[in-house]
């Protein structure tokens, strides 16, 4: 069944993490758009600041504080959206966070708590989406994934096993919402400069990083909003995303070989020593580091990528090149092939 999608200035849309990163670049981009916003984060008094922020700007915003990974929690952010707008046409699932460390250094407790965020989150978000969606006309879910949710990547394994798990758990709804009038999408960002590492726990010798190339959040926010209006399956951000899914699906034994080379040098800070009185955010929010949109990692970051402007063209210029693609491996099929005659 084809999905029909409001414009954005139609819209009311749920964003979960709203006051850092990338949730807080797409909840200040959709307010420019007109969307009107239900802002869900667990620091209550980060999110008054940015509704009245939104406000002063013209938008409509609500805030609910909560934490994504109590389904209570996440009910309530539903029913504030009805109760306030009578619908929600989108609901993003962007919240999550991090911790470094090897497996064996990471505690249980630790892994528990990156799982109910970032998996549990999504699960708790979209199962109430799809039940107020059905009921109120359709719309759109989009999970925010990550480019580790195709292919793993050390010191981060169970930040990687949530994303896994929200790719399976995007894919098997998707496929029971078939005949629903609600869109699915998922998006892979490459690395994103936000302040993830300065919210992750750190059980490394340095400081965390993230491996180049780095992208805008402002990129990430667009191909939201863009699949807010436009059905979409899979979104990658950053070219990086769509090599490294590749590499790992073609070249599985050597990108291991590439990441054991690279990966532990590329994911910490040399000269920044890992200090023991650090502050994160896993367990409860850190006022400190919120309204945050970036971080301030010594890397260039890319404001554009050419892959991702690709994704979001119109779909018949999509056709044009996918079309030619498959016609010119078509061909290739076609021509007769040699034959290996054996003689006894």
């Amino acid at each position: 069944m084809s999905v029909k999608l409001k414009k954005l200035n139609e819209q009311v849309m749920v964003l979960t993490g709203a006051t850092s990163g990338i949730g807080l670049v797409t909840a200040r981009t959709a307010a420019e758009a007109g969307v009107r916003l239900v802002l869900a984060a667990r620091d209550g008094d980060a999110l008054d600041t940015l509704a009245q922020e939104l406000r002063q700007r013209g938008a409509e915003a609500l805030t609910v504080a909560a934490d994504v990974g109590n389904p209570a929690d996440v009910e309530r952010i539903g029913q504030a959206a009805i109760e306030r707008f009578g619908r929600i046409d989108t609901w993003v699932n962007n919240a999550g966070i991090g911790v470094y460390g090897s497996q064996e250094q990471v505690t249980l407790e630790d892994m528990q708590r990156v799982m109910a965020t970032n998996f549990w989150g999504v699960v708790h978000g979209s199962l109430t989406a799809v039940k107020l969606m059905k009921q109120h006309g359709g719309g759109a879910i989009i999970n925010v994934g990550s480019e580790v949710s195709d292919r793993a990547v050390p010191l981060i394994g169970t930040y990687a096993a949530s994303k896994h798990a929200v790719k399976a758990f995007t894919e098997s709804l998707r496929m029971e919402l078939e005949k629903a009038q609600i869109s699915l999408t998922l998006i892979k960002p490459a690395s994103i400069d936000t302040p993830f590492t300065a919210h992750a726990r750190n059980y490394m010798e340095y400081e965390p990083d993230l491996p180049p190339p780095i992208y805008a959040p402002e990129l990430v926010a667009k191909t939201i909003l863009h699949a807010a209006e436009t059905p979409e399956r899979d979104l990658f951000v950053g070219g990086r995303a769509r090599l490294i899914s590749t590499l790992g699906a073609v070249l599985p034994r050597p990108l291991d070989r590439l990441m054991r080379a690279a990966a532990f040098r590329q994911e910490q800070q040399p000269d920044q020593p890992n200090n023991p009185d650090r502050r994160d955010a896993l367990h409860a929010p850190d006022p400190a580091r919120e309204l945050q949109q970036r971080n301030d990692l010594p890397h260039k970051t890319f404001e554009r990528s050419v892959y991702q402007a690709y994704q979001l063209r119109s779909t018949p210029v999509k056709t044009v090149l996918v079309g030619g693609a498959l016609l010119a491996a078509w061909r290739l099929m076609r021509r007769p092939a040699q034959r290996n005659v054996w003689h006894a």
